[in-house]
C-alpha cells in the first residue's frame, strides 16, 4: 500500500514539475522580443530622444539590457519599471535612477505606461542586435558628370582616326614620289601647270568683294561685342562652393522640407535672408550622421562626406555632440552668396511670395532636384518684364487686389489682369 501511495505522489510531483517548467518555458518565449516589431516602436517612441550608439538627449541604447546588467546588476525587471514610470523610480530613491537623472540635467525621461511586458521586449530585441556593416563606399574617381568610360571610348576612336588619317597622308606621298622616279625613268615629261595668281590677290583686286567682307565682318564683330556687353552682371549658372555643403535634393526634396521654414524672412521682408546655424540644428541637433545607404550615395555620386559636413556645422555652431551642450565657441560661416541683384534695382520677397503666391522654384528653378545650388534663372530686366507680361495676377481671394481689380477689369475689359496692366512695367516699380 505504501508503495502505491508514494508511486501516486511521485508521479504528481513529475507532473506538477512537468507544468511547471512549461509555463516557465512558455514565460521565457512570451518575454523573447521581435526586433522588427521593436524597431517600429523604437522609431514611434524612442528615436527623438535616443541613438543606438551614441548619446542624444538619454544615453545611446545599444545593447543596454546587457551593458546595465553587467556594470549595475539590473535585471529586465528594473527596465521595465524604469520605461514604464521613470519618475516613480526617481521618486521612490532609486540610486542608478537618480544617478541617471542627474547626469542627464533633471530630464526626466518620458513614462510609457501604455508598453506591455512583450512591448519593451520586442524594443530591447531591437537594440540588442550587433551593429551593421556600413556599406562599401566605392571610389569611381573624379567626378565628371559624364560616362568616364565613354569619354575614354571616344578618345580611343578618335585617336585612332588621326593615325589612320596620317597613314593615308604617308603612303599618298610615297605613291606620288614613285609615280616621279618611274617617269623619270621611262623619260616622261611630266606636265606642270603654269603658275596661277594666288587666291588672295584676286580677292584683294575685287572691290566688291572686299566691300561686303568688311560690311559682314563688322556686324559680326558688332553682334559679339554686343553679346559680351549683354552678359556683363549676369551669372546664369553660377554654382559656388559653399563652406558646408547643403543638399537642397536631399533637404527640400527627399524629407520635403518647405523652402520658407529655412527662408522665413520670404514672407515678410524684402530679402529672403540666410537661415541661421541655429535653424540647422532644430534637426541636427538630433541628426548627427546620415544612413549609411544616403553617405555610400553622397560620397560614390557627388563626391561629398555628409557627415563630415555635419561636424563643420557642429564645430561652427560650438556643439559638443558627446555631453550634447553648447560650449560657447563659436566660428562664422562664409557663406558665398548666389543670387544677386545690382542695388539699383529693388526687388521684394514679400510681394511675390505672400501677395502674389508666387512659388520660389518659378524664380529660382527646380531647387528640389539641386545637390548643389545654382542661379538657375538669367535675373535680367528682360526677363522680368516677360514674366510680368505674362503672369496673371492672383486676385481670388486676395483682398489685397479687390478694388483694383475690379477698376482695372472694366478699363482693359478682361477677366484676368497681369502683372504689366497693374503697372508693373513702369520703371519706378523697381527703380528708385
Amino acid at each position: 500500500m505504501k508503495q502505491v501511495i508514494y508511486r501516486n505522489l511521485t508521479s504528481r510531483i513529475l507532473s506538477l514539475g512537468f507544468v511547471l517548467l512549461l509555463t516557465f518555458s512558455s514565460s521565457l518565449t512570451a518575454q523573447e522580443g521581435d526586433a522588427e516589431k521593436g524597431k517600429k516602436l523604437y522609431g514611434v517612441n524612442c528615436a527623438s530622444c535616443h541613438k543606438l550608439d551614441k548619446r542624444m538627449t538619454g544615453p545611446a541604447l545599444r545593447n543596454v539590457e546587457a551593458r546595465l546588467y553587467e556594470d549595475e546588476g539590473l535585471d529586465r525587471a528594473w527596465l521595465n519599471t524604469w520605461i514604464k514610470n521613470s519618475a516613480g523610480l526617481i521618486k521612490s530613491g532609486d540610486a542608478y535612477a537618480n544617478k541617471i537623472y542627474k547626469e542627464y540635467n533633471g530630464v526626466a525621461m518620458t513614462a510609457f505606461p501604455q508598453f506591455s511586458d512583450q512591448d519593451i521586449s520586442d524594443i530591447l530585441a531591437y537594440t540588442a542586435q550587433p551593429k551593421p556593416t556600413p556599406p562599401v563606399i566605392v571610389d569611381n574617381g573624379p567626378i565628371d558628370g559624364g560616362g568616364q568610360g565613354d569619354s575614354t571610348s571616344n578618345e580611343l576612336i578618335l585617336g585612332a582616326l588621326a593615325l589612320l588619317f596620317a597613314l593615308l597622308a604617308g603612303a599618298l606621298v610615297l605613291v606620288n614620289k614613285t609615280l616621279n622616279r618611274f617617269a623619270d625613268a621611262k623619260g616622261i615629261d611630266v606636265v606642270v601647270d603654269e603658275k596661277r595668281t594666288p587666291l588672295w590677290k584676286v580677292f584683294a583686286q575685287n572691290q566688291f568683294l572686299v566691300l561686303v567682307t568688311t560690311i559682314l565682318f563688322l556686324l559680326a564683330s558688332a553682334y559679339f561685342v554686343y553679346g559680351a556687353f549683354m552678359s556683363v552682371g549676369v551669372d546664369q549658372g553660377y554654382e559656388p562652393v559653399q563652406p558646408i555643403h547643403y543638399s537642397h535634393r536631399i533637404h527640400a526634396g527627399e524629407n520635403a522640407i518647405d523652402c520658407k521654414y529655412c527662408h522665413s524672412s520670404a514672407r515678410v521682408s524684402k530679402h529672403s535672408g540666410i537661415p541661421s546655424l541655429n535653424i540647422c540644428m532644430n534637426c541636427h541637433k538630433s541628426i548627427g550622421a546620415v544612413a549609411d545607404a544616403t553617405q555610400a550615395e553622397g560620397i560614390n555620386e557627388y563626391g561629398v562626406d555628409y557627415n563630415s559636413e555635419i561636424q563643420k556645422l557642429y564645430k561652427a555652431v560650438g556643439w559638443d555632440e558627446d555631453t550634447q551642450s553648447y560650449t560657447g565657441e563659436t566660428s562664422p560661416v562664409k557663406w558665398i552668396r548666389i543670387h544677386n541683384l545690382p542695388d539699383f534695382a529693388y526687388f521684394n520677397h514679400s510681394q511675390h511670395v505672400s501677395v502674389a503666391g508666387v512659388e520660389c522654384q518659378t524664380c529660382h528653378g527646380p531647387v528640389e532636384e539641386m545637390e548643389i545650388m545654382y542661379q538657375h534663372s538669367p535675373l535680367t530686366m528682360g526677363w522680368c518684364i516677360n514674366c510680368h507680361r505674362e503672369t496673371n495676377v492672383k486676385v481670388e481671394g486676395n483682398e489685397y487686389y479687390t478694388k483694383i481689380h475690379e477698376e482695372l477689369s472694366k478699363k482693359y475689359g478682361v477677366e484676368q489682369l497681369t502683372a504689366a496692366q497693374m503697372g508693373g512695367l513702369e520703371c519706378g516699380k523697381c527703380h528708385y
